[in-house]
Parts: structure tokens; C-alpha cells; sequence
């Protein structure tokens, strides 16, 4: 078995070759709520705010026998410097296969500041890099790595501002960018009633639809929009709140009408803040494989919301999300970000960055049997090392 030989940490360089960065025009920069709604100026745009100011980090560990593998997440900079200056000293030298060792060693080397957040995504796109290693080197898909497939195919909901033309393109359900938070009052609030009721007429009652509210609301605004939505079949609202007010979850499960599930988890990590969701009442957990902890920590997850009778659906990022939602049971279903500007079309997630990535037809994807996550990056997407350790100030690796 081989010993890895390097790690190293990449940013994108390069006008729209950041899929993180979608610049002016698309959907996902319009007018959406966020916890910075609050303030005026930040309202109509997230990019206002800076939710775009890390950008891609691409990691890439390679063995003695020159196998590579690569993960993908946020983190830009700042994250590279984190590989490439403390993370890789736990990592190189090491067999291919301990991956859980090169984990505990990571997360415990860096838990005096990180936790959560940029260093959990750092170590993700390590963990990610780990496991398209080891299925290069097996010749297996990490799928088979995970345990093998439990089901022939993924199903998927859409997330995008057109479930109507999700509903056309196959998809089991569409779920939308609530608009208005509690700083534009009573009418942000008829506003956001009155674009679900409109979106009911379009995609009938037998579709799901849902809204992501990206932490922008509080207990009382969250328990009025979804006792007014429920008239016309809203099945879940997705993190309304701030992820770290697990006591507000827990009352605001407690106000909800009973038919009506709550999500939450896609800016939580590790096995530790799920504990606390899935302990004050959230229905379903949505990880980021990418920002939680990777597959190693996100299998943990799993097994804690399967104790608990509860499905896990990720935060759509594409292969990461496939392989892993293919391999267990309790996640029935995986979502689909409509990365196409104005949410028309389907077209690969991760796009320009990636090469061979799959996409869904009529809502549905047979997941490929490709070594690793089975997908290369992009030859023509400029990729920047920015702290390569060439560098004589940085510190010697240790195996």
C-alpha cells in the first residue's frame, strides 16, 4: 500500500472559472434573505456582504506511486495556507489508508482554533482528497469504499428560484430562496406568501416545495410564515435560524404545524453540533460534506441521525454528496443546486472546475463506477498554489 508523498493546496485564478463566485446577474446573488438583511445596504446581495470572498480550494494529496486524488471546497487562501502549513504534517508519510488517523490527528492538532468554519473546511477538502486517493489506488468508487450502493439510482429535489420548471425537468421538488426576512416586515412577509402561492398554481399539489431561509429569521417571524404556508403545503423550512441557537430550534420545532418539517445543518460541523440539532428536534440534517468534516466525519453524522430515526440529505456539492448519499439508507433523497444563472437549465454544479461530472436526467443520476469520486479536474481552469512549502519560513513536515 503507498505512503502519501505530498499534499498540496490550490485557489482558482481566472475570471468565471470560480464556481463559488458567480458574479452579478445570478440567481443566487438577487435579492434573498440573510442574516445581514438586517442593514439596508446588504439586502439585495449577498456578494454586498462578502459571501464570495474565499473562493475554491482545491486539495490535492499524492501518493509514492504518483496516484493523485483531489477534493474541493471553500476556503481560498486562507484555507491553503491551513493545508499547506499545519494539516500536511499529519498527512504526509502516511499510509493511504489511515484516514482516520490522519482525521483525529488534524482535527485535534488544530481544535484551539478552528471547531468549526474555515478549518473544518480545510480539513474537509483534505478528508475529501484522502478518500479520491485511496478509490484511485483500490481502482474502486468510493461509493464501494463506503459500504456499496443501497440503491440503483439518486433521486433529487432542485433548489432554484423555477420549480415549476424543475417539476418539468423531473425533479421530486423545488425548493426556493425565501426573499424577505423580518426587517422588511408585514410586507416582505405577504410577499413571500403570496410568491409560494403563486409557485402552488404552477407546479400543482403533488410536487414538494420548500424554502431555504439561510439562517436569516427568528422564532416569532418563522413561526408566522409557516403557519400561513402551510395552507398551501410547504414541506420544510431550511435553516431558519442562526446554527448556533439550538434552544430557538427546538422551540420553533415545537411551533410548527405538524406536518411541516424542520431542516437545518448546512453551515454545522462535526458529530458534536448535529448531536445538538438533532437532540433540540430538527426533522432532517443537511450536511455539507465539504465544511462539516468530509465523508470520514459525515459518515459519523449518519450514524448519529440514524440512531435517532432522522434522514440526512447534504447540502448539494455535487460528487461528494453521490457517492456518500448513494451508500446509505437514511438518505433517501439528494439535492441539486441549479447552478444555470437563471435556474433553466441543468448544467454540472461545479462547473467550469471539474471534468466528467455527472449530471441528473429527468431528475435522477446513475451514479458512475469510476475509481474515487470519478471525476478530474478541469485542464483549462488555472489553478494557483499561493503557499507552497518551498517556502524556507515554513515549517518542516513530520510523518
Amino acid at each position: 500500500m503507498p505512503r502519501i508523498r505530498q499534499v498540496r493546496a490550490y485557489v482558482v485564478r481566472g475570471g468565471g472559472a470560480d464556481y463559488h463566485d458567480q458574479g452579478a446577474g445570478h440567481w443566487i446573488d438577487d435579492h434573498i434573505a440573510t442574516p445581514m438583511a438586517r442593514y439596508p445596504q446588504y439586502r439585495g446581495s449577498r456578494q454586498a456582504f462578502g459571501i464570495n470572498v474565499l473562493g475554491t480550494l482545491v486539495v490535492q494529496v499524492e501518493a509514492d506511486d504518483g496516484t493523485v486524488g483531489f477534493g474541493v471546497t471553500t476556503g481560498g487562501e486562507p484555507g491553503a495556507w491551513i493545508v499547506e502549513r499545519h494539516l500536511a504534517r499529519f498527512v504526509e508519510g502516511q499510509p493511504v489508508t489511515d484516514i482516520e488517523r490522519m482525521w483525529d490527528q488534524m482535527f485535534l492538532a488544530s481544535v484551539h482554533y478552528g471547531r468549526k468554519g474555515l478549518v473544518l473546511n480545510a480539513i474537509s477538502g483534505v478528508d475529501l482528497a484522502l478518500w479520491d486517493l485511496l478509490g484511485r489506488v483500490r481502482e474502486e468508487p468510493v461509493y464501494q469504499l463506503l459500504g456499496g450502493a443501497v440503491r440503483d439510482e439518486l433521486v433529487f429535489y432542485a433548489t432554484g428560484p423555477r420549480p415549476d420548471l424543475a417539476r418539468q425537468l423531473g425533479f421530486i421538488g423545488g425548493k426556493l430562496p425565501l426573499r424577505h426576512g423580518p426587517a422588511e416586515g408585514s410586507d416582505g412577509l405577504r410577499a413571500n406568501l403570496a410568491a409560494l402561492g403563486a409557485m402552488r398554481e404552477k407546479v400543482g399539489d403533488d410536487f414538494w416545495l420548500m424554502w431555504d431561509c439561510w439562517m436569516a429569521l427568528d422564532v416569532d417571524y418563522a413561526t408566522r410564515l409557516a403557519h400561513a404556508a402551510d395552507d398551501v403545503g410547504l414541506r420544510w423550512l431550511e435553516e431558519p435560524l442562526l446554527p448556533d441557537d439550538y434552544w430557538a430550534h427546538a422551540e420553533l420545532r415545537r411551533r410548527l404545524p405538524a406536518r411541516m418539517l424542520l431542516t437545518a445543518g448546512e453551515h454545522e460541523a462535526t458529530r458534536w453540533g448535529f448531536r445538538l440539532l438533532l437532540e433540540h428536534g430538527v426533522d432532517i440534517i443537511q450536511p455539507d460534506v465539504g465544511w462539516c468534516g468530509g465523508i470520514t466525519e459525515l459518515l459519523r453524522i449518519s450514524a448519529l441521525a440514524d440512531a435517532h430515526g432522522k434522514a440526512v440529505v447534504p447540502h448539494g456539492s455535487s460528487v461528494y454528496s453521490y457517492h456518500f448519499v448513494l451508500s446509505r439508507p437514511n438518505s433517501p433523497f439528494a439535492e441539486f443546486l441549479m447552478m444555470h444563472p437563471d435556474a433553466t437549465e441543468v448544467v454540472p454544479m461545479m462547473s467550469p472546475l471539474l471534468a466528467d461530472e455527472p449530471v441528473p436526467r429527468d431528475g435522477r443520476l446513475t451514479v458512475p463506477d469510476r475509481p474515487g469520486f470519478g471525476v478530474e479536474l478541469n485542464p483549462d481552469v488555472s489553478l494557483v498554489r499561493p503557499f507552497s512549502r518551498e517556502d524556507p519560513r515554513a515549517p518542516a513536515t513530520t510523518g
